[in-house]
């Protein structure tokens, strides 16, 4: 326990705290009827009153920025620092800002999309002119941030608050290795500072880590956590899940019964592209939808939330990036496909019911969900060789290495290196400074055994989730029993327990519809415009523009595709034999070739082939296929040179790629002088090979090149 006490507090205090509460709660809702609850009350007396570190895990819609805000007005009238809250997405940001002026509380934010503001918000902080100061935790970890407004922040502070806490906790479904720098913030804290952290989504194990993590000092000492934890019952939402076999009928389900639904609500999706596929369907069926994912620039994103919120539009199809912090009255959520925990799931589906009497919650799984959760699976924290070549590689170098250039060095992609150095920045073995990342020399053990528990956790998570849609007990009981609710109980209102029936008629044209939209093939391939970074470390003499590429090609699908791609799941899988292209997709690339014909300024002379190791036979008969239709013959190949080098080799990374692809093929084939080639291949991930090769034929006379490819993992 640390040794800092606190004096005593008599009572007096507390009841005039109390009654300033009330005042500042009824400003912050505009309601003269409003009221603290016991548990609100309890929050906010052991922060602002007490000044202790509380972790509070509630439900959505409970009230917890109430507790922050009404906190913040009494310590600052106590003469307390600013606020300062710690936000995942700028969509929290902005309606946290928004309620805060509703109560007298100046409120401003430090992000990435406002750097040119900082300097004057560093002086309004300095005089005293703001409340709150909401930061992203992506800034946290800023060398300019870290280094210059961390510590002032950490010594002015009156409250420091982590919204979305479980983040902190990799044992958590949406951990962040931004969050773990808050263990430093929190160290270093001076005494008396008290700490809220909230989260609505957070299991015993889960909370009990954040606890701990709470409660630490810089000097090894800690403190006694105050853990609240509420009912997680939402009683407006009323669950049901429709097992419907076909993509088209899903699609079907949504165009016949998205109308039906309470208000405005989310469609949720799992991928960026079924977004966009679902939006263009529904629209086209005349409902006023529009595609919400990371992909979304950050302007649109801000308008497409306030449509929702003002009911402008009956639905965003989102992926989860529309989640935490997004706060409106929706009245429904429907999942296409299920996410990978019922934690999860409890997160998203929190989205509705809040300040609604009844909101719909509905759940169409998919067959392919299990492909998709194998994908994020995939990206865990690397393998420990991975990591000691990273802290090699930067033990070697005398000057900071970036990103692009470990990328050279290391075969990890762009996204799990970041987060790999994030969490070894946290842990002591690494530093990010101005101009890259540096070895710090301390010693770093890989926790092996932890990793694997956490994999193992993720996979327990997924079998649960499976779980959820077969049950026949309360659906709300068991998202409750998964977060480890005590008073988990029936709740009389979700399809289970009869309190919802959810209509599975589909009318002939939605189905006639969508099927026709599924099986309509298509997706444009952008080439590569520009050579990796930092090259030269891997010998090749390669930077820059790439300035005679490939033209922008077709491949029949994506592999997550709710069409195409589940044929496509099908045929790549490594247990599918090789064996010609099937039927119905070479009738597929027919009608891609038709359609993209028109935008060619060349009709293709002739034709060469990806030579494939794994599936020489498929990439082969679509080759020969493509030469019998359009009556042009096959030149040649993109050829196996060097069979040593494995056929994904340097996969995670495009520095790595590209030297991998140029070690292991050349192009053996007579190009006629000013052709257009198309060149074939069976699938494509990072676009790397088709982009080598494309060169390759242009430098040896092409005058173009179309790439043309059955499936695209992208």
């Amino acid at each position: 326990m640390s040794t800092s006490a606190q004096p005593a507090v008599t009572d007096d205090v507390r009841q005039s705290a109390r009654a300033a509460a009330e005042r500042h709660l009824k400003a912050l809702v505009g309601r003269d009827d409003a009221v603290l609850r016991e548990d609100q009350w309890a929050a906010i007396e052991a922060l602002a009153v007490d000044r202790r570190r509380a972790l509070v895990v509630q439900r959505t819609g409970w009230g917890k920025s109430a507790v922050y805000f009404v906190a913040t007005k009494l310590l600052r009238e106590a003469g307390a620092g600013p606020t300062v809250i710690v936000s995942p997405l700028l969509a929290l940001m902005r309606n946290q800002i928004a309620a805060a002026e509703r109560a007298g509380i100046r409120a401003v934010t430090i992000n990435s999309t406002n750097i040119d503001q900082w300097q004057p918000i560093h002086d309004q902080i300095a005089s005293g002119e703001v409340d709150v100061l909401l930061v992203s935790p992506e800034r946290l970890n800023n060398p300019g941030f870290r280094d210059e407004v961390l510590p002032r922040l950490a010594a002015t502070c009156g409250l420091l608050v982590v919204d979305e806490a479980h983040c902190i906790s990799d044992w958590g479904h949406d951990f962040r290795p931004d969050y773990r720098r808050l263990r430093t913030l929190l160290a270093e804290l001076p005494s008396g500072i008290p700490v809220l952290a909230t989260t609505a989504t957070a299991n015993a194990r889960v909370t009990n880590d954040v606890a701990e993590q709470l409660g630490v000092h810089a000097d090894g000492s800690s403190d006694a956590v105050l853990v609240q934890r509420g009912t997680l019952d939402r009683e407006s939402l009323r669950l049901g899940v429709v097992q419907l076999k076909m993509p088209e009928q899903r699609l079907a389900w949504l165009a016949d019964h998205l109308a039906e639904q309470p208000g405005s609500g989310i469609v949720y999706c799992l991928t960026v592209a079924a977004t966009q596929e679902v939006a263009g369907y529904l629209r086209a069926r005349g409902l006023e939808v529009a595609a919400y994912s990371g992909q979304t620039e950050a302007d649109e994103r801000h308008g497409l939330e306030q449509a929702l919120v003002e009911g402008r539009v009956k639905a965003l199809i989102a992926t989860s990036a529309l989640g935490m912090g997004f706060d409106a009255s929706l009245g429904f959520v429907i999942n296409l496909g299920a996410p990978q925990s019922p934690v999860a799931y409890y997160q998203q589906v929190g989205r509705a019911g809040r300040g609604t009497d009844d909101a719909t919650v509905v759940l169409l799984p998919q067959i392919e969900d299990r492909d998709i959760w194998a994908y994020f699976a995939s990206l865990g924290f690397p393998r420990e060789e991975q990591v000691r070549e990273t802290l090699a590689a930067l033990a070697d170098s005398e000057r900071p290495l970036s990103t692009a250039t470990l990328e050279t060095r290391v075969e990890l992609g762009r996204n799990r290196l970041e987060s790999m150095l994030k969490v070894l920045d946290v842990d002591g073995a690494v530093q990010r400074v101005q101009g890259g990342w540096v070895a710090t020399g301390r010693p770093w053990d890989y926790d092996a055994e932890r990793y694997a528990r956490v994999a193992e956790a993720r996979e327990r998570e997924q079998q649960a989730m499976l779980g959820y849609l077969t049950t026949d007990q309360c659906r709300m009981r068991y998202l409750r029993e998964q977060l480890d609710d005590p008073d988990a109980t029936d709740c009389g209102r979700c399809d289970n327990c009869g309190g919802l029936t959810l209509s599975t008629s589909l009318s002939e044209a939605a189905v006639a519809e969508a099927g026709e939209r599924l099986s309509r093939p298509g997706v444009t391939l952008e080439p590569r415009r520009m050579w990796p970074t930092a090259l030269a470390n891997l010998g090749l003499d390669l930077k820059g523009k790439i300035a005679d590429g490939a033209e922008p090609g077709r491949a029949v699908a994506r592999l997550t595709d709710l069409g195409h791609g589940q044929a496509l799941r099908a045929l790549f899988r490594e247990d599918t034999p090789d064996g010609p292209v099937p039927p119905a997709l070479a009738q597929a690339v027919m009608d891609v070739m038709k359609d993209w014909a028109p935008e060619w300024t060349s009709r293709p002379d002739v034709i060469v082939v990806v030579e494939s190791a794994t599936r020489p036979t498929l990439g082969r008969d679509l080759a020969d296929g493509l030469s019998r239709v359009m009556q042009i013959p096959v030149v040649g190949t993109w050829a196996i040179r060097d069979g040593s080098v494995p056929p994904r080799a340097g996969q995670s990374n495009s520095a790595q790629r590209v030297a991998a692809v140029r070690r292991r093929g050349g192009l053996d084939a007579e190009v006629p002088a000013g052709a257009t080639v198309l060149l074939v291949d069976d699938q494509v991930a990072s676009g790397w090979t088709l982009t080598v090769a494309a060169t390759a034929i242009r430098a040896a006379g092409a005058a173009a090149v179309l790439p043309l490819v059955l499936a695209t993992q992208g």
